[in-house]
């Protein structure tokens, strides 16, 4: 017989359950702003802007203090390390900011993909030393959740079962020392749509990755109920030569969640995978709409498909950041009614129908 220690207090266990309930509020979903140093220069480059931390903090101010529009969208903010101890113009720091307007502060903390030996070409995410004391450090400096990205990849070879539960297993691991310290974990094993596999390909493989998921975190004793999913969709590698529907993605995406998410967990918050800020939206929407039961809330964590046309009318310019902020503010209302299932979409033209696919992205 297995024997469970209490991991947690049902204080603890209230406060966690609490945190993630008020990320996920209805038609809330998550500002995924933890680009690091080196993704930022990614997003600046094409714009002709320099990579400097001056421009870093400029630019995540103009995001960070967008009007009142967003407190009924954005439920959560996840922050970079650099980020949560920056301040705006006026000298109230960002955390301060996001937290005395209600929303929730969180934060990176795995340090990055690193190779998995005797695979081809997968890999593992590094960033468990010291996570405990790390943890512990941000919860005193306002972050009340945090995100680690695990990565796989769809081909002829993979994933392979080493790398499936490789990384589900670091990502119970993370989950658990995040709970011991206040912290909503949100954990993401993200399937890369890189390839040229079908819908159904990328169903069967979300499956078994997010079966293993849980079978670790239940193994490694994690309260389902103060964590998040943060998961791919379910779409065709990007260059299947088939065209599916966003009903059709959505239907095999809340499949695969209901073959493999247990009902206690709190919120699926979804990346957006490089889709355009208009494609993932509508599909966040029919994802809603599906006519499947869904006994979680299904939401975004959005970082290039809310910030993409935000950066296009930026372009690093004092002149544009009315501007900016108001393309922003637009993706993130967007957002929001798509995870009330209330999305109307007014087409793909224009900055948000851009395709944001990057190939093997990284952070």
């Amino acid at each position: 017989m297995t024997h469970q220690y209490p991991a947690l207090t049902a204080e603890q266990k209230k406060e966690l359950q609490d945190i993630a309930l008020r990320i996920v509020a209805p038609g809330k979903g998550i500002l995924a702003a933890d680009e690091s140093t080196g993704s930022m220069a990614k997003r600046f480059n094409p714009i002709g802007v320099e990579n400097t931390e001056e421009n870093r903090r400029r630019y995540r101010q103009l995001l960070f203090t967008a009007d009142e529009r967003i407190d009924s969208c954005i439920g959560g903010v996840i922050f970079f390390h650099e980020t949560l101890y920056q301040k705006t113009d006026d000298g109230t720091p960002f955390a301060k900011l996001i937290k005395d307007r209600g929303i929730v502060v969180g934060i990176k903390v795995d340090k990055g993909v690193v190779p998995l030996a005797g695979t081809n070409g997968e890999t593992t995410t590094q960033g468990l030393d010291g996570l405990s004391e790390r943890c512990a450090q941000y919860k005193k400096d306002g972050a009340d959740f945090a995100k680690w990205r695990c990565v796989l990849k769809i081909s002829e070879t993979t994933p392979s079962e080493l790398a499936i539960f490789e990384n589900a297993n670091v990502l119970a691991r993370y989950a658990s020392i995040c709970q011991q310290n206040g912290i909503v974990p949100i954990v993401e094993p993200e399937i890369l749509p890189d390839g040229d596999h079908d819908l159904k390909r990328c169903q069967y493989v979300t499956e078994k990755v997010l079966a293993a998921v849980y079978k670790s975190l239940s193994d490694h004793h994690v309260y389902l109920e103060g964590t998040l999913l943060k998961p791919n969709m379910v779409t065709p590698g990007h260059s299947c030569p088939t065209k599916f529907s966003s009903e059709e993605i959505a239907m095999a995406t809340v499949t695969a969640l209901r073959r493999t998410v247990p009902p206690a967990v709190t919120g699926v918050t979804f990346l957006s995978g490089g889709q355009s800020e208009e494609e993932a939206s509508v599909n966040l929407n029919s994802i809603n709409t599906c006519p499947l039961l869904k006994p979680w809330a299904l939401t975004f964590s959005y970082g290039r498909a809310l910030q993409a046309s935000a950066l296009n009318a930026w372009r690093g310019e004092l002149s544009n950041e009315k501007a900016a902020t108001e393309e922003f503010i637009k993706r993130a209302k967007a957002n929001g009614k798509a995870a009330l299932g209330k999305y109307e979409s007014s087409g793909t033209g224009g900055a948000a129908g851009q395709s944001l696919y990057v190939a093997n992205h990284a952070y």
